[in-house]
């Protein structure tokens, strides 16, 4: 069986409060698993533990107990990263430096020069759309273009695990398509993706599995297909379907000349299945 891009087992991580004698539980007890080349979306409301964890898998945090692992190093190690390229949800960026300075500042921090470097670039500003802004200095962006800007430097050092924290926030409706797009094509390059993401309807265009976080806790997760599938019911697509074939349906199909298209669950949005995993529990 092959090493998963990202495996969390038994995290918990737990922050001290101040002048108390008290620990505030940020996650608690999760775990997840992220194979190579899917797009895996971790959803949940503000402070159910998202930001923390991708904090400790990157990283910056050290978890309290349990397990955090990149391609099967543990995320302590500088070396887990070399292979991970990441988006913070408000990127910063130097706003005197033009689109292909700000790729190079990066590149080179990855110890990256000379031509390979100048390809990469030109191959990233074509991948995310801003050719036509390749010259123009970054102070200049809208939202939208500071975001692919963002996943271009998260590209730089071609990695094998993408991490994104909500990458379309406060992007209009079609800087949000373009992202979603981006998203889209990586997958299909077989780039592995964990993101973050408040917009359920994109994951939904985007995630082959989604865990969704409520209260530090992994209150459900699995494939986007079993998440928004309605238990005990089944749904027929039909074409071509006389009047009489639609009230026999099944039994009948191929006897009325009828072609049957799907039979599949009913589906729920993902907002709804969101919702209900996340409501407080009752007393």
């Amino acid at each position: 069986m092959s090493t998963p891009a990202v495996l969390i087992e038994n995290l918990t991580k737990l922050y001290p409060v101040p002048l108390r004698r008290q620990r505030v539980v940020a996650v608690q007890k999760l775990s997840l698993t992220v194979q190579e080349g899917e797009v895996y979306g971790l959803l949940g409301p503000n402070g159910s533990g998202k930001s923390t964890t991708l904090k400790v898998l990157l990283g910056l945090v050290t978890p309290t107990r349990g397990k955090a692992e990149i391609f099967g190093r543990d995320s302590r190690e500088y070396k887990s990263r070399v292979e991970v390229g990441f988006l913070p949800e408000n990127p910063y960026f130097y706003k005197f430096l033009t689109a292909e300075e700000t790729l190079k500042f990066y590149g080179k921090i990855c110890g990256m020069t000379g031509r390979a470097l100048d390809a990469r670039i030109g191959d990233l500003i074509s991948l995310v759309g801003l050719d036509d802004a390749r010259h123009r200095r970054i102070g200049g962006f809208s939202k939208g273009m500071l975001q692919r800007i963002g996943l271009a430097q998260a590209l730089i050092q071609d990695p094998k695990l993408l991490v994104i924290d909500e990458p379309t926030a406060g992007v209009d409706p079609v800087g949000s398509r373009q992202i979603r797009d981006l998203i889209l094509d990586l997958k299909k390059r077989g780039l592995t993706v964990l993101l973050t993401s408040h917009l359920l309807e994109q994951v939904q265009e985007v995630c082959d599995r989604v865990g969704i976080m409520a209260r530090g806790e992994m209150v459900r997760e699995g494939s986007l297909e079993d998440l928004v599938s309605i238990d005990r019911q089944t749904e027929f697509v039909v074409e071509d379907a006389s009047p009489d074939l639609r009230e026999k349906i099944e039994a009948l199909v191929t006897a009325s000349g009828g072609h049957l298209i799907a039979a599949r669950r009913p589906q729920r949005t993902l907002e709804g299945v969101f919702i209900e995993a996340t409501a407080p529990k009752k007393e």
